[in-house]
């Protein structure tokens, strides 16, 4: 079995049926050199049947697949398709995976993103199977494929707002997410989730309750590669709660 098909094998646990599976299915066989729909269903029958005894968690394949589809719809967004945003999710990958992993993945997104994918339809399908924490996760990571030009436009948050409703992410999560990417006097009262005029009680309060959720360890179960991106909400977090404390003048 080629490199490919052993990459693509592992990233089809929860998503090779229904509509990512579809994508999947014929973008695999119509821009992999040698690699067929026959070859899909086979790989698809053999890995499925290992998947159906793992545990019912989202693993790191789901994740990627998952990634990537959604990757597609905020990069056309716009109308456009930037070489900026291709090289952050690149980058991406290959910081997260390896130089390898990330050209499978990368073989496949150029197909991907050559289609029209219905976000309602590949939303419905992850939230079934994907926990809150993994959600919030990629909604980080397509703000950062937005971020990667320089500008995020009002399309881009459209897009991901509409992607955040269709994964039951509720506003409070949304904004405080695109917080991160934002810099502005609110940008810290807002990523904690809370008013300017919240008290130091209630900061500290919504601190804790915010590191609890952005917590690392959420992610455990996608494996050291997510790690880093969970560990960077982590320190959003930390960051604008210790930039509350220092305008407020708080031990």
């Amino acid at each position: 079995m080629s490199s490919f098909s052993k990459w693509l094998g592992a990233g089809i646990g929860f998503v090779s049926g229904g509509p990512i599976g579809a994508i999947i299915g014929f973008v695999a066989g119509s821009v992999v050199d040698a690699y067929t729909k026959e070859d899909f269903e086979r790989d698809r029958k053999t890995f499925q049947q290992e998947y159906s005894n793992r545990p019912s968690r989202t693993q790191s394949g789901d994740f990627e697949i998952s990634l990537l589809v959604l990757a597609a719809i905020v990069i056309k967004s716009d109308g456009k398709i930037d070489q900026r945003e291709l090289n952050y999710v690149r980058s991406q990958f290959v910081g997260m995976y390896g130089k390898e992993r990330a050209n499978n993945a990368f073989k496949l997104f150029k197909g991907i993103i050559k289609k029209q994918i219905s976000a309602r339809q590949v939303c419905m399908q992850i939230r079934q199977h994907m926990p809150h924490a993994s959600r919030l996760q990629l909604i980080h990571f397509l703000f950062g494929i937005a971020k990667a030009d320089g500008h995020v436009s009002e399309v881009e948050v459209d897009e991901i707002r509409k992607i955040a409703g269709y994964l039951y992410i509720n506003q409070y999560d949304f904004e405080s997410i695109k917080a991160m990417f934002y810099n502005s006097t609110d940008s810290a009262y807002k990523i904690l989730e809370i008013e300017k005029s919240a008290s130091d009680d209630e900061v500290k309060k919504a601190y804790r309750r915010m590191a609890k959720k952005y917590h690392p360890d959420k992610l455990q179960g996608l494996g050291e590669e997510h790690l880093k991106g969970a560990q960077e909400k982590f320190q959003k977090i930390q960051s604008a709660y210790e930039s509350i404390k220092k305008e407020r003048g708080l031990n």
